[in-house]
């Protein structure tokens, strides 16, 4: 791929030619945390309880990718977690997160166009089912935190719950997820859009049609063939038509 050349300010291409068209493409999967919305959610329950510094340490190393891997990296700080109340969640999805600028306009636009909207994420079911009804998503896919009995509707235990496809959402997770909602859907990989910001995104970016960095690690930047670094989501409109 050759290097990034500007298409407009704070956007940069890389092997395309825009304007591509929307209607060439059928399913957009986002990451959640620092790409559809503000914060990233881990770091967020855990300064309830006075650990958010530890924690993000170890999401920062992991979203550069030099710890490479982020099973680990999550099971780490989901066990820091422990004594997190419901109630300390529902404050960090009312008070902190916010929907990223852009992006139910990038979505609304994906959707008008008869493409179906995929959120695959490395946090947690708690976030993100609010965040596909908020947003209009079709599918989801996202880790759960366990959850036992104690004050404020129940507090965490620092483990998460195995599901039926796996234990951790991780890079490749996300990838075959991708994937296996194309297939369900009867579509190519090449009809689809890849939208991330971390190391464990670069998978499924990898498999895409058409791979979208968004204020992401430079790493991510660099092998993405459009990195929106300035502004909201819905400047990926700038070069889909």
């Amino acid at each position: 791929m050759n290097s990034p050349t500007e298409f407009a300010p704070g956007l940069t291409v890389q092997g395309i030619t825009p304007p591509l068209r929307l209607n060439d493409f059928k399913l957009i999967a986002f990451d959640m945390d620092s790409t559809l919305i503000n914060i990233e959610c881990v770091d967020e329950i855990a300064d309830a309880v006075g650990r958010k510094d530890e924690v993000a340490a170890i999401t920062e190393a992991a979203m550069r990718g030099e710890i490479t891997d982020f099973k680990e990296s999550l099971r780490r700080r989901v066990a820091l977690l422990r004594g997190v109340t419901v109630a300390d969640m529902e404050r960090v999805d009312v008070e902190r997160l916010r929907i990223n600028p852009g992006a139910k306009d990038l979505i609304d636009a994906c959707k008008a166009a008869g493409m179906k909207v995929l959120l695959v994420s490395g946090g947690f079911t708690f976030f993100s089912d609010r965040v596909k009804q908020r947003l209009g998503i079709d599918f989801t896919r996202a880790n759960i935190l366990e959850i036992e009995s104690g004050p404020n509707c129940g507090q965490l235990t620092g483990a998460l719950v195995d599901q039926a496809w796996g234990d951790i959402c991780d890079g490749a997770e996300k990838r075959r997820t991708l994937l296996e909602v194309a297939s369900l859907l009867g579509i190519e990989p090449s009809q689809c859009i890849a939208m991330g910001d971390g190391a464990n995104d670069l998978p499924m970016m990898g498999a895409a049609g058409l791979s979208v960095a968004y204020h992401a690690k430079p790493k991510v930047r660099e092998q993405a063939m459009v990195a929106i670094n300035e502004g909201g989501l819905d400047r990926l409109l700038e070069v889909l038509r």
